[in-house]
């Protein structure tokens, strides 16, 4: 899962990243308006965090600009404790959840967790299919109550498919959303992880449509 984080605290921005990298997701940084605004709108993310009081270009200007354009991604909100008119603003200009600061790291990662999966229509912290489960929580996976034992990519690459399961997801897609803007993209790795996590799973779990992507869902 990909997420932006705009907030112009370097030290604030440096441990919510690192946080955030930690339960392997991909995060890209921003720490003024101008900058966060552009990345949301050019790019695909499945979360995005967002300090209401911004240089350059305010969270709530930035939060009305995305949804005027159609951009759909759940954005949580960081505001001032005494500042509620700021919250109130967030909710109306389309905001899905607030937090208000100072705050703990734990809270953030956990509302940015159940936005995501509410966004992809999952309302309990661990995803099923079959015999595999994905606790979001724990950043972990099993197979029959067994621990899968998996390298960062193909955690992410499980909990992606696992998210959108049922769904045809592309290999451009997949690509967006596993690594970062600075990364050298290159889509053909993506064949690479799945037969890795395939072999760790079982083909069946995994199937390729032809010329369209890749879809998880429970065998027929």
């Amino acid at each position: 899962m990909r997420i932006l984080l705009i907030e112009d605290d370097e030290n604030l921005n440096r441990q919510l990243a690192q946080m955030l990298r930690e339960a392997d997701y991909v995060v890209d940084c921003a720490y003024d308006g101008v900058e966060g605004h552009f990345l949301g709108d050019t790019e695909p993310y499945d979360a995005v965090i967002l300090d209401i009081g911004l240089p350059a270009l305010d969270g709530v200007s930035i939060l009305e600009k995305w949804r005027a354009a159609g951009r759909k991604m759940p954005v949580l909100i960081l505001t001032a404790r005494d500042r509620w008119s700021d919250k109130v603003a967030g909710i109306d200009a389309g905001a899905d959840d607030y937090v208000t600061k100072p705050f703990h790291i734990e809270e953030v990662m956990a509302r940015i967790r159940a936005l995501i999966r509410r966004a992809a229509g999952h309302a309990a912290s661990t995803i099923s299919c079959g015999p595999i489960a994905l606790d979001v929580k724990a950043s972990k996976a099993t197979l029959n109550g067994e621990l899968l034992r998996l390298t960062s990519h193909e955690y992410r690459l499980l909990s992606y498919l696992m998210h959108h399961q049922g769904e045809v997801v592309s290999r451009t897609e997949l690509t967006e959303h596993l690594y970062d803007q600075d990364f050298d993209r290159d889509s053909n790795t993506i064949e690479v992880f799945v037969g890795r996590l395939r072999k760790k799973i079982g083909p069946e779990w995994i199937e390729t449509v032809r010329g369209l992507g890749y879809r998880m869902q429970v065998p027929e």
